[in-house]
């Protein structure tokens, strides 16, 4: 039984470990939030759950999987920390102040996938941030890793980029020379993108801002872009394809910008987002999806193919202003654009034309919500901060099949899937989920 058993558990490892399949980055393999294959459908404190691990510090970085390791980042105190001072003038309890500014471990953890056990935890480097988070949603290490089964590329925002071996060795490393202003102290957050031999860096802020493309394998720097000054944003950049080219598409507050994926020039841009721009792009044939929910909330599909400024004209092919996601990034699946509101209700659109299959249906309890949706098998998962994630079938109308509790979790953190498995990441523990 044994035997069979570590048979299955290999080639599960092996299906995942496929170019293409694995959860390699937050939004899963296609970069919209669904996974290959299917996934459990039901768990509790006392079934289904393979392992819980306690990961030490604190960090709200999404997992990712690449065959049979888990990685995650964290940041974790050195020492005590004093009692928190009172929270500067606009940094309220909306806002950020969040912990004190002590010295922080900023870590990189390779988890065994089988087990649980930590194989490798390596300290990037030790540092006091300069500036807080979010009292309740922020953290030092909110930075997603990705990796191609060859490196890990960890992000620690201000205080630098660094890229290990699957076996934890450190092979480079680069500090940018900023340290984000983040609006209202919020905290720091977009990951890095991978793209075949390309790493993509976004360093929006309160001050001279830019986007940096990278060669993976040495960190040299290909080329580099000034963004719009003074706009804090935390949208991870998309890497989009259309008519044989590639372009990076940014969503930002004031305009959605798209550069050529080469060379860094400008291809195209858009006004028409809200402010605090956090939820990423995604691509459904030639048209881009793009999102704020916030202040002026606003969800722009613009087609591919125009050059120039594209406000206003037919490039804009519909748009929505009620029920969009504040920090959550939409799932798209079949044709169909899922989304969900920190005051989780839920929507589904039509990614050709905008009509809604449903539109702010409220979740049965009045959850919270931070982490973005995920889809596996035709379901799509939920999780909410009172530590339940909902499931959902896909498709038309919307019917909820389970609601799995696990005891004393709160989740802010997107899952992922891999190989037919969840790895939920709660505030303290990170759990694998499988039948």
């Amino acid at each position: 039984m044994t035997r069979l058993l570590l048979v299955l558990a290999l080639a599960a490892a092996a299906q995942s470990a496929q170019p293409g399949s694995q959860w390699h980055q937050w939004r899963g393999p296609s970069n919209n939030g669904v996974a290959v294959g299917d996934a459990p459908t039901t768990w509790s404190d006392s079934s289904n759950v393979a392992w819980k691990v306690e990961i030490p510090g604190k960090g709200h970085s999404s997992p990712v999987v690449w065959g049979n390791r888990v990685f995650v980042t964290t940041a974790i105190p050195t020492g005590t920390a004093p009692a928190p001072a009172a929270a500067p003038e606009g940094r309220g309890r909306r806002g950020g102040g969040g912990p004190a500014l002590v010295e922080h471990r900023f870590d990189v953890i390779a988890l065994d996938r089988a087990t649980g056990k930590v194989i490798w935890q390596k300290t990037a480097t030790v540092a006091t941030p300069h500036e807080g988070h979010h009292h309740m949603y922020g953290s030092f290490a909110s930075n997603s890793p990705v990796t191609d089964g060859k490196r890990v590329y960890a992000s620690f925002g201000s205080r630098g980029l660094y890229v290990y071996d699957m076996e934890g060795k450190e092979l480079w490393k680069k500090d940018f020379g900023v340290q984000l202003r983040m609006f209202r102290g919020f905290g720091e957050g977009a990951a890095p993108v991978l793209h075949g031999d390309r790493l993509i860096m976004l360093m929006d802020h309160e001050g001279d801002s830019f986007m940096a493309v990278l060669d993976a394998a040495t960190g040299r720097e290909l080329w580099r872009v000034a963004r719009p000054d003074g706009v804090t944003n935390w949208s991870t950049p998309y890497v989009a394809g259309h008519a044989g080219k590639k372009q990076i598409i940014v969503s930002a507050s004031r305009r959605v910008h798209s550069y050529d994926f080469e060379t860094g020039a400008p291809i195209w841009s858009a006004t028409g987002l809200g402010q605090n721009t956090i939820p990423q792009p995604v691509q459904h044939g030639d048209l881009m999806f793009v999102m704020s929910g916030y202040r002026n909330p606003k969800l722009l599909a613009v087609r591919l193919g125009q050059d120039g400024d594209l406000t206003g004209t037919d490039a804009i092919v519909w748009t929505q202003d009620r029920g969009l996601s504040y920090t959550a990034s939409p799932a798209l699946h079949d044709g169909i654009l899922y989304m969900i509101t920190d005051t989780a209700m839920v929507s589904a659109f039509k990614t050709d034309t905008g009509e809604p299959l449903y539109h702010q249906v409220r979740l049965p309890k009045p959850y919270n919500i931070k982490a973005s949706p995920v889809i596996a098998g035709g379901k799509i998962y939920y999780a909410t901060e009172e530590g339940d994630v909902i499931v959902a079938k896909t498709g038309p109308s919307f019917e909820i099949i389970a609601t799995n509790t696990l005891a004393d979790q709160s989740f802010v953190t997107t899952p992922a899937v891999d190989g037919g498995e969840i790895f939920l990441r709660s505030r303290t523990h990170l759990f694998r989920i499988a039948d």
